[in-house]
């Protein structure tokens, strides 16, 4: 009796009943078509002419065309939206990268004064929303003159970007054991040496979650970019979008062919770093 009693209470993982397998399957599904369901209504959109978007019948694919895709790289200032994106993302990344990943390893190995200042600022600097830095950060780049200037917009989106990964690759340079630092001295390698030669390469996960975030960051970003490039040359893609819907009205037409396009730049940057998201996330990304 207690060993029939014993058997049905311990029941292993894979020993899950038909009846909440199915449920379990058939909730995942449900989700994954609810959360596909925006994707595929944008891209179906996209297709439509013109005024497709007003029809209500369920003909997806009548009359579907390549026009507004035309028209959004011919007749908008889409392409210079486009490069200046690219330039300030490609930037943000960049130069967030090396200066996170080289606060995060200062703060990690070294004690010197003032580190428990920086660390504090690394933390406070998170729990103010974007609304509050923008006065200060519009007067401060007025008084520099980067108004409407593309290193203006990198230093703002670094404001963001840099404390988080700072803090993130911190976390990860602490599971890396000071004792590989140490044969790094032993052979020769100053203390950048070591950093750059030795400890960068194991922390290839947590420099893929940096570079991401930071890419992420001036890609897809709406604030900063309205209101300190307001030139019709220096737009970004998020801020150009607004071109496309007035007080009355919105060209639906290129709004969402033109949001297909500033994804797939984005998706491409996620699958060349998916491999290393996890790991990076899970090592380095605990916020103390």
């Amino acid at each position: 009796m207690s060993a029939v009693t014993t058997r049905r209470r311990v029941r292993g993982r894979d020993e899950r009943s038909l009846a909440g397998s199915l449920l379990l399957h058939g909730t995942l599904i449900v989700a994954s078509l609810i959360s596909l369901f925006p994707i595929v209504w944008l891209v179906l959109t996209s297709l439509k002419p013109r005024d497709g978007w007003l029809s209500t019948e369920l003909k997806f694919f009548d009359g579907a065309s390549l026009d507004n895709y035309t028209r959004v790289l011919t007749e908008t200032q889409f392409p210079s939206w486009l490069l200046n994106s690219v330039i300030i993302a490609g930037l943000t990344t960049v130069i967030g990268v090396f200066l996170a990943s080289t606060t995060g390893y200062a703060i990690s190995r070294f004690r010197f004064p003032g580190y428990r200042g920086i660390m504090w600022m690394l933390l406070v600097t998170q729990m103010f929303p974007v609304a509050i830095l923008i006065v200060p950060l519009y007067n401060l780049m007025a008084g520099l003159g980067l108004l409407n200037q593309i290193p203006g917009l990198v230093i703002a989106y670094m404001t963001v970007a840099v404390p988080f990964c700072a803090w993130m690759m911190k976390g990860y340079f602490d599971s890396i054991p000071r004792e590989i630092d140490q044969a790094g001295m032993i052979d020769g390698l100053s203390p950048f040496g070591t950093f750059w030669r030795v400890i960068l390469p194991l922390a290839r996960p947590s420099l893929a979650v940096t570079a991401f975030y930071s890419f992420m960051t001036a890609w897809g970003e709406v604030a900063y970019a309205t209101v300190f490039m307001t030139g019709d040359d220096t737009r970004t893609l998020a801020a150009g979008l607004q071109q496309f819907v007035g007080q009355y009205w919105a060209d639906w037409g290129l709004l969402t062919a033109a949001a297909v396009l500033i994804a797939v730049p984005a998706a491409v940057v996620f699958l060349l770093v998916q491999r290393n998201l996890v790991a990076g996330l899970t090592a380095g990304a605990t916020k103390l």
